[in-house]
């Protein structure tokens, strides 16, 4: 097959849907397929070593200071004339947006089946970008309206679909899960990290992973964390990401009397380290309700660190209470208790569920995941073929 895979964001990867394209890419190629991403350009190193190929065209950043890049296909004559030369048996797009309107021409001129995926919480994106709920309607209003043009629609878990038929979609929705490549431990680069990032390795490490935004309810942990003091519990807290509210965050840390204890790491490419954080970690701390079935819980439990999560979210789909996981009501107070409770845990209780959040929530990509995802290209494809068929 030859899949082109559209997103709005890649290399070098900033927020999980770049990651699972970059997922979806490497494992693709690896099954021998013809692979080609399609994505805003953007400084991504040296491109031999990918085993797909990488068709971007000219983009700018999306604002001041922001990393993402946004740019219209259509006015990169260097683009159009790649595409034109590709022949693409399916296209896969990964947002409604640019991607998605690029994949969506490309699919149509070519008379080949389009599918796309789900992701985020568009109404909210819009939402805290506008302030405006009239606009951020007519946002989600675009939204379904782009995949109701589309052969297949899919979501990454059973409550992200949910929220996809909120916005008015009716169609059908294909629940197809996010995988995780459980990564070997580089145990000579620990100490390494501990140096770099001046870990405390005597006290509990409590680490969030992901874009530093107030809409991943960011509040909550150093709100937690505040009352966790109060409470006398000594921990550590490792922001590991970048974003918009970096300032802010580390501001209301200072507020709050936590400076002294709260580690930013900044943005982490080295994956390595990433992992070294992971396995470092004693609770993996991610309250967001924003989050449709983040990569990031699964990374963290394929370092058999749990997570404590928000009761309800689109992140507690996966985790049992008590069993491979840590469930709180969205409240400081009920935050800092459930923390206190597990690392008041004895050892072997509290490994346990470290344990079983290894076993049950990551699923590796080369698998079952990948073997549905080909199957269903292959449907589609042989579908159109099917209706372009022309009987004598």
């Amino acid at each position: 097959m030859k899949i082109g895979e559209f997103s709005d964001s890649f290399l070098p990867i900033i927020d999980g849907v770049g990651r699972v394209v970059k997922a979806y890419a490497d494992t693709l190629a690896a099954r021998k397929q013809e692979v080609y991403v399609i994505c805003p350009l953007d400084k991504m190193g040296y491109r031999g070593k990918y085993k797909f190929e990488v068709v971007d065209y000219v983009a700018h950043s999306f604002s001041k200071g922001s990393p993402w890049k946004v740019g219209i296909d259509q006015l990169d004559p260097h683009f159009t004339a790649r595409m034109k030369m590709i022949d693409l048996d399916i296209c896969h797009s990964h947002s409604p947006a640019f991607a998605g309107q690029s994949a969506l021409r490309y699919a149509r001129l070519r008379n080949i089946p389009l599918v796309s995926t789900f992701h985020s919480k568009y109404y909210d994106d819009i939402l805290l970008a506008t302030k405006s709920k009239m606009l951020a309607r007519i946002g989600t209003d675009y939204v379904v309206n782009y995949y109701n043009q589309c052969d297949e629609v899919w979501a990454v878990s059973e409550a992200t679909g949910e929220t996809l038929k909120s916005y008015g979609y009716k169609g059908n929705i294909i629940t197809m899960p996010n995988g995780t490549d459980r990564h070997v431990l580089h145990e000579e680069r620990i100490e390494e990290t501990v140096s770099q990032f001046g870990l405390r390795q005597d006290v509990p490490i409590l680490l969030f992973v992901g874009q530093i935004n107030w809409k991943k309810n960011l509040k909550r942990i150093i709100e937690g964390c505040s009352l966790l003091k109060k409470d006398g519990v000594d921990f550590q807290l490792v922001f590991a990401g970048k974003g918009p509210d970096e300032n802010a965050v580390m501001q209301t840390v200072k507020q709050m009397g936590l400076e002294d204890r709260t580690v930013m790491t900044g943005h982490l490419q080295d994956a390595q380290v990433l992992d070294c954080l992971y396995h470092l970690a004693t609770l993996f701390v991610f309250p967001s309700i924003y989050d449709n079935a983040p990569m990031v819980l699964r990374e963290a439990a394929a370092m058999r660190t749990s997570a404590v999560a928000v009761k309800g979210s689109c992140t507690a789909e996966v985790i049992e209470d008590g069993i491979n996981g840590t469930l709180c009501e969205d409240t400081s107070e009920d935050f800092c208790k459930k923390v206190k409770q597990f690392l008041q845990l004895p050892d072997n209780e509290r490994h346990a569920i470290e344990e079983q959040a290894f076993e049950t929530i990551p699923i590796k990509w080369d698998g079952p995941i990948i073997d549905r995802v080909m199957e269903r290209y292959q449907n589609l494809i042989n579908l159109y073929k099917f209706k372009n068929r022309k009987f004598e």
